[in-house]
Formats: structure tokens, sequence, C-alpha cells
């Protein structure tokens, strides 16, 4: 195998590693994409507020924030009987830059464009 070959499967075994499919799926939604621009509009707010600007009924945003909670996307924690839901800002931009990382060290390996 030569070098090129090599470099080129540790640069694709790092693509699995990085670009994490839950997160990308997770954003593949427009409601989630919109849930997430409704928390950077409001901050952290609790399940009633942030359906409150929904026309989908409140279990299904529930819903929809579990799967952003499960990417990493979005974090909860509990006050009393609200679960309280924001953004999970460094973890957004930890996987942002991950992905910026990869892209930079793949590019002059398989794809330097034009």
């Amino acid at each position: 195998m030569t070098q090129l070959q090599v470099r080129r499967t540790e640069a694709a075994n790092a693509c699995i590693e990085v670009l994490d499919t839950a997160f990308f799926n997770a954003l593949c939604e427009p409601v989630r994409v919109q849930l997430v621009r409704a928390l950077v509009l409001q901050g952290e707010a609790d399940i009633q507020t942030i359906a409150a600007g929904f026309k989908q009924d409140r279990s299904v945003i529930s819903r929809h924030l579990q799967v952003l909670e499960k990417a990493g996307i979005v974090f909860s924690t509990k006050t009393g009987r609200h679960q309280i839901f924001q953004l999970n800002g460094p973890e957004i931009v930890e996987r942002m830059e991950a992905m910026l990382r990869l892209m930079r060290t793949l590019v002059p390996i398989c794809c330097p464009g034009r």
C-alpha cells in the first residue's frame, strides 16, 4: 500500500468518527431546525413555551427535542416538574470545528478541487 493510500484510508476512517450521522439526521428535519432557531431566540425554555410557537402538538415537539438532545445539539435540565431545554453551544461548536479540521486534512489528500 502506498503512502497516499495509507493516508486516504486513515482519512476515510476519521470521517466515520467525525461525521456523526445522528448529528446530521437531527438537523435534516425542518421542524428541528426551527426548534434550534427558537432556542437561539428564547435561550432556555420549557416544552410548553417552546411548543407555543409551533403548529405541531406538544408531544410531537417533545419528540423532536429528544432527537436533538440525543444528537447533543440541545440539553435539558429538570426544574421541579419542568424540563428546561437549551442549545448545547460548546458541543455544537466542537463538532463543527472537528468537521472543519477533518475537511482541511481531507481536501489535499482526496479532493483538491479545481
